[in-house]
């Protein structure tokens, strides 16, 4: 019985180790062959062993966010720029690694239409059915996967480009809206505001208006008009200070402060009587709701959105015009980062007026406005310093210094920084008073680089237009500031973030003339960005106002 079951056993054994044998072996000729069960097999195996490397996803410490790519799915390793279009270009900065990929979309670079430069030799630009390419001597980017710091914004899903962002404007502005059966006087003078507008007389040669800075100077002069002529604007009292009706004047988020203060104090477009008014406007500041409300290292900002949120209950049940319109005749004016995200939900019915003029964060081309990011260093004077050299004297072709936070800039410093003599980018230049450093730099050079940072928008873009430099904006999906009105193309410079590498060859291939005449258009667009304490007319105060009255004529929903 013993012999037996001895001898039962080692059989059982032998068959048990024959087969796994087999297993193996079959296991090694799918995985190398040329069978499908190959890639099945690999695949398995690399999402196991990235499961198991990725600890980062089982640890709750690490704080979920919309903007952040948690998976690493867009990241790469530190290996140097190759000639291979899929490998992507990756840079170490105080121990975070960021990269630049590849993105889908238009690949064309863009300047002004009348005044695009031609390509020069090194780079030659074609296209085909689905998108345009960049070709020349430079490695090119490719879309391999690059590991971001986890402190930098995701690149965007899907690049828009000027192009298409200009189709949208046209889309959303289409004279398609119906007037209501019964309409009441207010919204009968805005369906005859849009008819004046539509059919607003040609304008030849207006001695204030120089007519490439517009997208259409004609409609934009009559449209002023009737806004100076028209439009009144109920401003809700309610709600407490520090939040709403005390305005900061000073600072990176100051256009909003500034809003408020000109808005508060003026008496040719406010009313009292909400009856009247063609705008209602919400009068909070997103920077006080932020030092008010958020705590600090919470990471949290739900009581933020939901304080907002409380404010729009609030005078809907107080009142009955936001009903009326469910908002879309209400607008707010919020500069800080966070206010995209703070105004969620019924709000974003309204024209938001963002300095976070963000496509990926739901900015809505032809309703909501873009609003210019101005740095002011001096309330009592937002206009010191105000100019820069004359074009023979701005020896510095291209000027950058600034923090390298976002995925961008370092980016932007691993291809030129001390790379050309007449290339001035680095990070953060040394502290002096009154930045006089920096501001001399920017007068001294002919195009001033204007990169995102952890969003897409940037003080650089107002301060380059203030010290007459040549924007270039490097920043995906940003729409531009009064972007309804302006025609940027024909004084900025436009590179998408794949095209870092290209940056020196797209500025050299600009002429003398066209710089000359780009130059020209920035002094004169500058009027436009710039704050006063008594409005003036053609100013920031004016122009924003005017962009919120523009497309609360035209948007439809």
């Amino acid at each position: 019985m013993d012999l037996g079951f001895r001898y039962l056993s080692k059989a059982e054994t032998r068959r048990l180790i024959s087969f796994l044998g087999i297993s193996i072996a079959l296991i090694l000729v799918l995985q190398y062959s040329e069978l499908p069960n190959s890639k099945f097999l690999s695949s398995l195996t690399a999402k196991i062993t990235s499961f198991t490397m990725d600890t980062s996803l089982a640890n709750p410490n690490v704080e979920s966010n919309n903007n952040m790519n948690v998976n690493a799915s867009n990241s790469s390793s530190t290996n140097s720029l190759a000639m291979s279009p899929q490998v992507t270009s990756s840079v170490v900065y105080n121990g975070k690694v960021t990269s630049s990929e590849d993105n889908e979309g238009d690949d064309s670079v863009t300047t002004a239409s009348v005044l695009a430069p031609q390509p020069s030799p090194v780079i030659s630009v074609y296209k085909d059915e689905k998108s345009s390419f960049l070709q020349g001597s430079t490695p090119k980017i490719g879309d391999n996967k690059p590991v971001i710091s986890m402190n930098s914004k995701r690149k965007p899903s899907k690049v828009v480009s000027l192009s298409e962002m200009n189709l949208q404007l046209q889309h959303s502005h289409a004279s398609s809206k119906k007037p209501a059966a019964s309409s009441s006087a207010v919204h009968m003078e805005i369906l005859q505001a849009k008819s004046e507008i539509e059919n607003a007389p040609i304008v030849m040669n207006d001695s204030r208006l120089y007519s490439p800075l517009y997208r259409n100077v004609s409609m934009f002069r009559r449209s002023y008009e009737l806004m100076e002529k028209m439009l009144k604007v109920f401003i809700y009292p309610d709600g407490d200070k520090p939040i709403f009706h005390e305005p900061l004047l000073d600072g990176i988020y100051a256009s909003e402060g500034w809003f408020i203060k000109l808005i508060e104090g003026n008496k040719q477009f406010t009313t009292g009587d909400p009856n009247k008014a063609h705008l209602f406007y919400i009068p909070f500041s997103s920077r006080l709701l932020q030092l008010t409300l958020y705590v600090r290292n919470s990471h949290r900002r739900s009581n933020l959105i939901d304080y907002m949120k409380n404010y729009v209950d609030i005078i809907s049940g107080k009142y009955p015009f936001w009903n009326t319109t469910n908002g879309s005749d209400h607008f707010l004016v919020a500069c800080h980062d966070w206010a995209p995200a703070e105004t969620r939900g019924r709000m974003l019915n309204c024209i938001r007026a963002l300095c976070n003029a963000d496509i990926e964060v739901g900015f809505k081309i032809g309703k909501d406005v873009s609003l210019p990011e101005t740095y002011i260093r001096s309330a009592e004077n937002p206009v010191k310093n105000l100019g820069g050299n004359p074009p023979s004297q701005r020896p510095i072709l291209a000027f950058f210094a600034g923090g390298l936070h976002g995925y961008v800039r370092p980016v932007l410093l691993k291809y030129w920084e001390n790379k050309e003599p007449d290339m001035k980018i680095s990070g953060p230049l040394p502290h002096v008073k009154g930045n006089t450093n920096y501001i001399e730099l920017m007068k001294s050079s002919k195009f001033c680089i204007c990169a995102r940072g952890h969003e897409v928008n940037s003080p650089r873009v107002v301060e380059a237009i203030f010290h007459e430099c040549i924007p270039v904006i490097i920043s995906d999906n940003f729409i531009p500031p009064l972007f309804e009105v302006l025609n940027w193309e024909s004084f900025a410079v436009f590179i998408k973030e794949k095209h870092i590498a290209y940056l020196r060859d797209v500025l050299l291939s600009i002429s003398e003339e066209r710089y000359l005449e780009m130059h020209k258009r920035v002094k004169m667009v500058q009027e436009h960005f710039i704050w006063h304490h008594e409005p003036v007319k053609y100013d920031l105060f004016h122009m924003l106002l005017h962009s919120i009255w523009y497309n609360r004529i035209f948007y439809v929903s």
